[in-house]
């Protein structure tokens, strides 16, 4: 399984605009090819780490919109 590296996910965060984002969004180009099993432990892992401060500035909407948990960049 791939490992979720923050500081790939925190540098693509400051690359974005602030407001309401999935999390493939910022993940990257190889989302798309990772096993479904895979996706579900990253998604749960990146929440696990938002949830825990680990990601500054990122929020847990506690809302699922468009399939997917939503989280909010404060930028």
């Amino acid at each position: 399984m791939p490992k979720l590296d923050l500081n790939t996910l925190i540098s693509a965060l400051q690359t974005r605009t602030p407001g309401p984002f999935h999390f493939p969004e910022i993940y990257g180009s190889g989302w798309d090819q990772l096993y479904i099993g895979d996706k579900v432990k990253l998604g749960h892992a990146f929440m696990d780490a938002v949830r825990a401060g680990e990601l500054p500035g990122v929020t847990d909407t506690g809302r699922k919109k468009d399939g997917g948990r939503l989280y909010h960049w404060a930028g």
